[in-house]
């Protein structure tokens, strides 16, 4: 049983051997028909070419519709380089295809040079071009026709003012902007509602009109009595509180009637007794009502509001004339109290405005921190060199590349008649604020003899001058500086008590002197600047970064 097992296994196995070497057999046909089926060229439109100018470099390929075809991709063409790859250009004719890729190849370099085979792979089958011999000749320039001019010198440039425009357009648009809100919310105007109309009418026209409103409500539809009579009462009483100038408002009915009755008595209010009696019944009516949750007849509760409205009537009949000086009194109060309005919405601005610049100025000190708020506020002269606009420049012959807040200067250097036969050419271009301690300094030294510079002995100087200048406790480390490009140098830096330019006050600063240099030639960069000041600390290390030197004259 186990032999007959065994007998199947290895037929099985064979079975399964034999299909694959089929499948294998069926790809390798399938691929060697498609690379026996394809055609593929390139071309270029010309070999030889100016520095600058660019080659049109065609790859045609002729194959099978239903192959994939990958043409190259990105930098292939080194040591020419890729200006641009141009969309692929089919052309279909039946069951075969036509792709066309042109490249724009060139070469800022004169010389002879080798474009590379491409690669281009027909359903992941790889296919080389031809390699290509092109020349790129230099521009050649008739100086004889030409005429040649010295170089310009530097000239000073007015420092632009567009920073400065763009800050004071923001601001005064964020000023409009806070304006504009302060007086659509506290200082316009605003139209005033139904309410305030009728606030704003005399005593008498606004009891009349509460009355005619009192009359068209659906008080006593909505069997509402209790509403009904707060309200009739609360009219007339507020009538006589402002009108008669009795504390109607705060009176118990008998109080209030026997308060008209002393004011009639006095003269004061040309007033019928049958007047009173009819308010005093109206006013016992609502106090019914009101209290003991009593329900006369609708044709009652409308009688009283045509009562209360009479007696509003008679009561303003019976008042006296206000003379001149009570309606100059009233004018003056009615004034005054616009005038106590207009300051309250004034004040209330201000101080909507100040909570406004206070609340922006903590959150701006929560950011940024009240230093650099203060800085930004007040000015602060590293700051705003650290912020304006950088040049990036070459000084100097060794070329010093550098990146400063400011253009650097030429200076004229005297040398002393002992060391111009040891130097052959001294350039020193430099920049000092005239707020602070900050100088920036390049000098590019170019000597007699081809020997290897020695550091020492310039720093040595350098720190000699600043003490002839007026400094003192001067501190000196030193390490290796490596420049972004691997120039190596010296860097000698330290900290030390300045002297305040014009001034004989000592502060406390930094230095930092940077040393390059190769055969005949020194390079060295000097800065000084206030120990603590953060900006500078930033423009120090931003300075460093982009030092560039050569290695070679």
């Amino acid at each position: 049983m186990k032999i007959e097992n065994l007998r199947l296994y290895i037929q099985d196995f064979k079975l399964l051997l034999a299909r694959f070497t089929l499948c294998l057999l069926v790809l390798c046909a399938s691929q060697a028909l498609a690379q026996e089926g394809s055609n593929i060229s390139a071309q270029v439109d010309t070999t030889s070419i100016k520095i600058g100018e660019q080659i049109q470099y065609k790859i045609t390929v002729e194959t099978d519709s239903l192959n994939i075809v990958y043409f190259p991709e990105d930098q292939t063409f080194s040591p020419l380089e890729m200006v641009e790859a141009l969309k692929i250009d089919t052309t279909k004719n039946k069951d075969r295809i036509t792709l066309q890729r042109i490249y724009a190849l060139t070469q800022f370099d004169s010389g002879a040079y080798t474009i590379p085979p491409q690669r281009i792979a027909i359903n992941e089958q790889p296919f080389f071009t031809d390699s290509f011999q092109i020349k790129v000749a230099d521009v050649v320039v008739d100086t004889t026709k030409q005429k040649m001019f010295d170089i310009k010198p530097l000239i000073a440039v007015e420092k632009s003012n567009a920073k400065l425009w763009w800050i004071l357009f923001w601001v005064f648009i964020a000023l409009a902007v806070i304006i504009a809100l302060v007086w659509w919310f506290f200082l316009r105007r605003k139209p005033l509602t139904e309410e305030e109309k009728v606030a704003l009418l005399p005593p008498y026209d606004r009891a009349i009109l509460q009355l005619k409103e009192l009359e068209n409500s659906r008080y006593l539809i909505q069997d509402e009595y209790k509403k009904y009579y707060s309200e009739l009462t609360d009219i007339v009483r507020s009538y006589l509180d402002e009108d008669v100038n009795i504390s109607a408002l705060e009176s118990t009915t008998d109080q209030l009637i026997e308060r008209l009755e002393l004011l009639k008595d006095a003269g004061e209010l040309k007033i019928e007794n049958e007047t009173i009696s009819q308010f005093k019944k109206v006013l016992q009516t609502a106090d019914l009502v009101k209290f003991a949750k009593s329900k006369p007849p609708t044709s009652v509760a409308e009688q009283d509001r045509a009562l209360v409205e009479n007696i509003v009537v008679k009561t303003k009949e019976a008042l006296p004339e206000p003379t001149a000086e009570e309606m100059l009194q009233n004018e003056a109060y009615l004034e005054e109290l616009a005038k106590k309005k207009q300051r309250k919405r004034v004040w209330i601005a201000a101080a909507s405005f100040t909570l406004l610049l206070l609340l922006a100025a903590g959150s701006a000190i929560a950011y940024y921190g009240f230093n650099y708020v203060k800085d930004t506020l007040l000015g602060h002269p590293t700051k705003e060199l650290l912020e304006d606009e950088w040049v990036t420049s070459s000084y100097g012959f060794p070329p010093v590349d550098i990146s400063t807040p400011k253009v650097l200067l030429r200076q004229e250097v005297e040398l002393p008649p002992e060391l111009k036969k040891e130097i052959q050419a001294l350039q020193v271009f430099g920049y000092r604020s005239s707020v602070g301690l900050f100088t920036i300094l390049t000098t590019s030294t170019t000597f007699s003899e081809a020997n290897e510079p020695d550091f020492e002995k310039p720093v040595e100087q350098l720190l000699q001058s600043f003490e002839q200048q007026g400094a003192r406790n001067i501190i000196t480390k030193q390490e290796e500086f490596v420049t972004q490009a691997g120039v190596k140098g010296l860097k000698t830096f330290g900290n030390g008590k300045f002297k305040v330019p014009e001034s004989a006050e000592l502060i406390r600063g930094k230095y930092a002197i940077l040393s390059f240099g190769g055969k005949g030639f020194m390079q060295q960069i000097v800065i000084t600047w206030l120990d603590g000041d953060t900006y500078a600390e930033q423009i120090v290390e931003r300075i460093l970064t982009s030092v560039n030197v050569k290695t070679q004259t």
